[in-house]
């Protein structure tokens, strides 16, 4: 009897201790409540939709889930990982990740990938014009003015290789808050070392070496081939420098941005 009772107790703590202790017990039910509607709403057959016309449902066995093609990264602007897990489960503010980040390294996994967070708002990227149907989001604790750690960019280099590997992410589409909401965002900051992921395979950086700039290259045009929105042409080269010439905290191309746009044109067509 002994034994069963220690048994059970055993079994007890395996099954419970994961959410027994989480804070977050009544915004995890929450969840599991929302997502629940939306696997039942999947189940349903389409039978109110613009084919009204037809005679019977008919259902194609050939389909998958759709896949999160961009990695968007943002800085939190907040104090510290708790309070962005407050905020990211506080029903009136709307906003979340599928990812968050703490400065020890944790990472918080607070969304399914298939599902739709609410981190880039209105935002634009190349032909992509709603990042957060097609993206996944991280958030890194950080208030915008100070160095990232090293425990956190251990812990996004790992996650991002298996995001990559799992969903076939392209290279060129690791990208910043800051890069799809030109004007409006400047996250991550300029601490953030875009460099140090390009040469892990997430994003491109550029070599200027030798670079010759033909006499009728056009920088802008260069800025849209990278995926900038250029219909503020100030607010895309500020955020194209948070990108990549962090030090530069100027909205004025010059000669070496010339150089650096040339060549990224080149990688990201």
């Amino acid at each position: 009897m002994r034994k069963l009772f220690l048994f059970s107790v055993s079994l007890l703590f395996v099954f419970c201790f994961p959410n027994c202790t989480s804070p977050y017990k009544a915004t995890n039910k929450q969840y599991k409540k929302q997502a629940k509607l939306y696997a039942k709403m999947i189940r349903r057959y389409p039978l109110k939709d613009s084919a009204d016309n037809s005679p019977y449902f008919v259902g194609t066995t050939n389909f998958t889930l759709r896949k999160p093609n961009f990695v968007v990264i943002h800085h939190t602007a907040q104090n510290s990982c708790e309070q962005t897990l407050k905020t990211f489960t506080l029903p009136r503010t709307q906003v979340s990740s599928h990812y968050v980040i703490c400065r020890d390294g944790t990472v918080f996994h607070m969304l399914n990938d298939y599902l739709r967070a609410h981190h880039a708002g209105v935002s634009k990227w190349g032909n992509a014009t709603d990042l957060n149907s097609s993206s996944i989001g991280i958030e890194i604790d950080n208030n915008g003015s100070e160095p990232f750690t090293e425990q956190q960019m251990n812990s996004l280099l790992q996650l991002l290789e298996r995001l990559k590997k799992t969903y076939g992410i392209p290279q060129a589409n690791f990208i910043g808050h800051a890069d799809v909401a030109p004007g409006r965002k400047v996250d991550p900051s300029r601490y953030f070392p875009w460099q140090t992921l390009a040469e892990k395979g997430f994003g491109f950086w550029y070599d200027t070496t030798g670079i010759q700039v033909p006499p009728d290259f056009n920088s802008l045009h260069a800025l849209r081939i990278i995926g900038y929105n250029i219909n503020d042409s100030l607010t895309a080269i500020q955020s194209y420098k948070i990108h990549f010439v962090p030090q530069d905290t100027t909205k004025v191309l010059t000669e070496t941005d010339r150089k650096i746009l040339f060549d990224l044109a080149r990688k990201y067509r």
